[in-house]
């Protein structure tokens, strides 16, 4: 990887950073469009959905899988799907740190190919991430 470009593309069907161990947290506006998605109200959505922490909303986990809209060849809210997932892999943490970028890889199949982008668009992307999300990126300016 060059220190001033990235590549990825998303490959069709893979599910692979859907099948990762960890969290998808959510935003309040997520929450909204899932809801409004699956013909829920938010309430119900919620409930069924979501774990509320003090500062911080993430899916709830079934057992044995990891996220309840996983589906065999993708996610079954794709069109309304997080703001965490819509970014992946273009996370600060992931665009910031080459070997983090390069570990990623060893799973992401769409990172190394497609078109090139440059980092400078990439880390705007991961801003995206920290002004959703600003409890994961506590001390980031904004």
């Amino acid at each position: 990887m060059d220190t001033g470009v990235l590549q990825f593309t998303c490959i069709p069907g893979c599910t692979a950073c859907c099948e990762q161990k960890g969290w998808v947290y959510v935003t309040e506006s997520d929450v909204e469009r899932a809801a409004s998605f699956l013909a829920l109200s938010k309430e119900e959505f919620e409930q069924r959905y979501v774990v509320r922490t003090r500062h911080r909303l993430r899916l709830r986990k079934p057992k044995d899988a990891q996220c309840h809209f996983l589906r065999q060849g993708g996610c079954s809210i794709h069109p309304v799907k997080p703001v965490q997932c819509r970014l992946f892999p273009f996370w600060p943490e992931l665009v910031s740190d080459r070997g983090e970028w390069r570990k990623t890889g060893g799973y992401c199949p769409g990172i190394g190919q497609g078109p090139l982008i440059q980092i400078g668009t990439a880390l705007e992307t991961a801003q995206e991430m920290e002004t959703a999300y600003p409890a994961l990126y506590p001390g980031k300016e904004l």
